[in-house]
């Protein structure tokens, strides 16, 4: 008698160091997915962190906090006022395009302010009468935020010169190009950024300050701001 009540505590004991274990081990593997589960929540906010912020990267990059199919900036009262007493034009147009090309193409603005264009663009600087960078290398450059000072083939060079003095005095010629028109364009003298046009029909005092006035307005104004 005495043997199996011994027998029968011993089972129950070990039915409760079983019932324990398993209860130990169900409580480990509890936990264990609980902090799976934190894992997995962390891991997906900060890939949404950092998705959220390439996308800010990727808007702050293409477009400067400017939008290359919105509406064009407007050009300014000082700008207005000085293409007005020099007898300028001004024009702001559609993004008529900004895919990567080889080829030639027929641009629909002269000189041309958008558009498909060459995927290596010209560099900043000052071209020599004949060593003009190609057209499409120059509508690339203008994607980049840069402002193209152009004179008409033959302006005297005493006039070019004055050209040069004129506008890029200003910041020693950042972010800018100075050259000889390649596209027969209809003026005198006249200056590009992306979207944006001046043309002056007549080489005058007025028509510089009017081109400085138009660099300084439209520099950087584009959807790729490259340094």
């Amino acid at each position: 008698m005495e043997c199996s009540t011994l027998a029968r505590v011993s089972s129950r004991r070990e039915e409760k160091d079983r019932a324990k274990q398993e209860r130990l081990a169900r409580e480990r593997e509890l936990d264990r997915l609980a902090r799976r589960r934190r894992l997995v929540r962390a891991a997906g906010a900060g890939l949404l962190a950092v998705a959220a912020v390439a996308a800010v990267v990727i808007i702050a990059a293409t477009s400067g906090g400017r939008s290359g199919a919105g509406k064009p900036e407007k050009p300014g009262a000082v700008l207005l006022a000085s293409a007005r007493a020099a007898g300028c034009e001004l024009h702001s147009y559609s993004n008529l395009g900004q895919e990567h090309t080889p080829s030639n193409v027929a641009y629909k603005t002269n000189p041309p302010t958008s558009g498909p264009h060459n995927p290596v663009p010209a560099d900043d600087g000052i071209y020599d009468a004949g060593g003009s960078p190609p057209v499409g290398k120059t509508v690339h450059a203008l994607e980049h935020g840069r402002v193209e000072v152009q004179w008409k083939p033959g302006l005297p060079p005493g006039d070019v010169a004055q050209l040069q003095r004129a506008v890029f005095s200003q910041n020693a010629g950042r972010h800018a190009l100075l050259f000889q028109n390649q596209t027969a364009m209809p003026y005198a003298v006249a200056a590009t950024a992306w979207r944006q046009l001046i043309g002056c029909p007549r080489f005058s005092p007025g028509a510089l300050a009017a081109l400085r006035d138009f660099r300084a307005r439209y520099t950087d104004k584009a959807p790729e701001l490259i340094p």
